[in-house]
Formats: C-alpha cells, structure tokens, sequence
C-alpha cells in the first residue's frame, strides 16, 4: 500500500457509482435499509437483526429530545441569530395557486428560475457535482422511490424540470445533485424548506459515527495528517491573496 492509499471498508465511490459497506447505494440500501439499521450497520460493520434494530431505534427514540436542554436553547438561540444558516437544497419558488400540469409547464417555470438565479450571479442549487460528472446515482434512485410511494410533488417536477432545460440557459450540461434530489424530496414531504439541512446533519451524524468507530479500528488520521504536513510547500502570496 502507497502512502497515499487509505483504506476503508464504509463508503467509496466513482464518477458512476457510491458504494456503502460493499454494497450499491442507489441499488442495495436505499430504499431498502431503514436509517437506524444503516446508522448500526455503519458502526460496527455487521448488519443487525431485526430484533437488534427494534432495541436500537427505541434507544434512539427515547434520546431524541430532553425539553429545554442547554444544548436545545443554544441550538434556537443560533437559530434566532442566523435563521438563513438553515437553507434547503432547492431554493423556495413561488407558485401560483395552480401548478403545471404537464413537463412544458414545468419546464417554462423551471427556465425562469434558472433565468433569475443567473442573472443574480448565483449558482443554481442542485446543480453539479465534483465526482459524478454525468449522472449522480442517488438522483434517479430517489425519484423512483418518490414516484412508487406516490410522492413524486411538485419540488421533484420542478427539479427535474431544471435539469431538462438548465443546458440551453447555462451552456453546459450538469448533473442533478444528491443534495438537491434530497431537498425536493424532503420538501414534497411537506417538512419546511428552512429546516430541510437539518434532515442533512442528522443523516451525516450517522456516516460520522462510523468513520469514528473505523478510526478506531484502523487508524488513518495520523498518517492523513503527516501526508499533508509532509507535502507542505511555502508559496509567495499573490494581490489577490491580499484582498
């Protein structure tokens, strides 16, 4: 193993697929394997029991909330100072008392949007992604669930819709992110578009607990450290570090 490799037995991925624990995401888990059974699978690499998932969530259940904890004031307090702290993957439309009723209706809604937060010179949220250059592989998965459970509102028709027409307004094609697909999911379930990063923290919460229980098993933090420390490299700064 090169000193640039470190190993993982969680989650890994490629420009086409994620995969979790050894399995497909889009294909093995979601939709498939509830939150709690995941965050237990996650932490100590064996995937429970129906019985072992039934003690775990109740656990998690009767954690959920203590009334007005210290931490729970300080959680609204942050919330008073900086309400917009807490923003949706797919920006808040208004929309008018009746919605599209067909893709060109969306379509033309989803232009405008696209339109607008241009010429802001803002980025359009759920829009691209670092890995998964074509086609993220949550973002079709997602949409499928939704559509099966008869979930498919209009925050997942306006998405989609962004991603048939965003090319033609931007001049370059881009994949439908996870993060969006997430948020207009959430959104359609009717949880409010404020909180919905919210929803975002408690499912890393999971992912978080088990890098940390893989630290434990099989270190890589001091050799990620050194990696970096190692390969440091003064450069003269430049004007517009200066700014």
């Amino acid at each position: 193993m090169s000193e640039w490799e470190f190993p993982t037995s969680l989650g890994t991925s490629t420009a086409e697929e994620i995969s979790l624990l050894g399995q497909s995401l889009a294909g093995d888990l979601m939709g498939k394997v509830g939150f709690g059974e995941l965050a237990f699978w996650l932490v100590t690499l064996e995937r429970p029991t129906p019985s072992q998932v039934r003690v775990f969530e109740a656990v998690l259940v009767a954690l959920a909330d203590h009334g007005f904890t210290p931490t729970a004031i300080a959680a609204r307090l942050t919330y008073l100072s900086a309400p917009d702290s807490l923003q949706g993957a797919l920006a808040a439309e208004e929309h008018g008392p009746d919605l599209p009723t067909d893709d060109a209706g969306w379509d033309a809604l989803a232009s405008a949007a696209v339109r607008r937060t241009r010429e802001q010179g803002r980025f359009v949220p759920g829009l691209g992604h670092p890995v998964h250059k074509v086609e993220d592989p949550r973002t079709p998965r997602l949409i499928q669930i939704a559509d099966e459970e008869g979930l498919r509102g209009p925050h997942l028709r306006l998405f989609e819709a962004i991603g048939r027409t965003h090319e033609d307004i931007l001049g370059r094609r881009l994949p439908l992110n996870g993060a969006g697909v997430c948020g207009a999911a959430l959104a359609d379930l009717g949880l409010p578009v404020e909180l919905l990063r919210g929803f975002a923290l408690l499912a890393r919460a999971a992912g978080l607990l088990g890098q940390l229980a893989e630290e434990r098993r099989r270190p890589i933090g001091m050799d990620a450290y050194l990696s970096v420390d190692r390969n440091a490299v003064y450069v003269d700064p430049s004007p517009d570090d200066r700014d």
